[in-house]
């Protein structure tokens, strides 16, 4: 397969109705690794927004299990995603997560800021860092999982657009970016778990580059001061010279998709492992589309792509075989 064989294909799709192939292929294929990251830097521009992070704060998720705490997100988005987000285990997921969230009053449009980060903040970094920048319909395919997400989540007032997906959250950011001690303590929390990725020399190296990529109201907001320009200008480079390498790389075959490894779960998971060990105490609600006679049920719950002992296994990981 040629390099651009797959932007060719997903030329040819209607991003309307092939949204969540475009994404997998955009997650999974053409930008694994710069999909994760815009994603992650969505994640750390929701501390800069004290109504948030007194939130995140006051749970200590991250403080307690802050590696559980991130692989959790990934892994409820990669649920929801990974079969489409129509099939059972999509919304077994959509499900879950409503559940979580439904102990906490959390306002609207705070909700809508969160969806916008996960649609503007990967098109932003792979346009950015990525080997190409996205074409219009894996652009789309992004609103329109944002859209179906905020569908399944009950989120109102969403936007049909890129363009209004970006001026809600730079709207919102101007409104409500500020300091907080919260911020700076989740924050802090996550660049940890970040860092223990690499060995204990490089780890202060990690954060400086990471701060290095981050933008200035954003650092104000999370009570960091802005890297010297030596670092900026480092760290970018790096990341250009990394898009450079990959772009002269073969495309991903596609036996070999880019799954989630998560550390936290190095032999499989359920659905119900993912969030806090009490939100499997609480009842499962119907999605807002769902009636009793949707083919998923209102209270119907399953794990997704369960083994026979109802784990899901690994990515690169071969559950034993069972003696008969």
């Amino acid at each position: 397969m040629g390099r651009y064989s797959r932007l060719h294909e997903i030329r040819r799709m209607d991003p309307a109705r092939d949204y969540a192939e475009i994404l997998r292929l955009i997650s999974q294929y053409e930008f694994p690794w710069d999909y994760r990251q815009g994603v992650s830097v969505a994640f750390l521009r929701d501390y800069g927004v004290p109504r948030i992070s007194l939130l995140l704060d006051r749970t200590q998720e991250f403080e307690r299990a802050g590696q559980k705490r991130y692989d959790d997100t990934v892994l409820i988005g990669y649920e929801m995603a990974a079969d489409g987000f129509d099939s059972e285990r999509g919304r077994a997921a959509a499900r879950h997560l409503n559940r979580i969230h439904g102990k906490y009053r959390i306002p609207n449009d705070d909700f809508r800021y969160v969806l916008a980060t996960t649609v503007v903040g990967p098109k932003r970094w792979i346009d950015r860092f990525g080997w190409r920048p996205l074409c219009a319909q894996e652009v789309q395919a992004l609103v329109e999982a944002g859209r179906k997400t905020a569908a399944m989540m009950g989120i109102e007032g969403v936007p049909d657009t890129y363009e209004g997906f970006e001026r809600l959250l730079d709207s919102y950011e101007e409104r409500m970016f500020a300091y907080d001690p919260a911020n700076r303590r989740v924050a802090n929390a996550t660049f940890r778990v970040i860092a223990s990725w690499y060995p204990r020399p490089l780890r202060p190296l990690v954060a400086r580059f990471a701060l290095g990529l981050l933008d200035e109201p954003l650092l104000a907001a999370l009570g960091f001061r802005p890297q010297p320009p030596w670092v900026r200008a480092s760290a970018s480079a790096a990341l250009r010279l990394r898009a450079r390498c990959v772009r002269r790389l073969p495309a991903r075959p596609r036996r070999f998709p880019a799954r989630p490894q998560p550390r936290s779960y190095p032999f499989g998971w359920r659905l119900d492992d993912l969030g806090p060990h009490w939100a499997r105490n609480r009842p499962v609600e119907p999605l807002p589309d769902e009636t009793e006679g949707h083919a998923g049920g209102p209270t119907r719950q399953r794990a997704a792509a369960p083994d026979s002992d109802g784990r899901t296994p690994a990515p690169g990981c071969r559950r034993p075989a069972r003696n008969s």
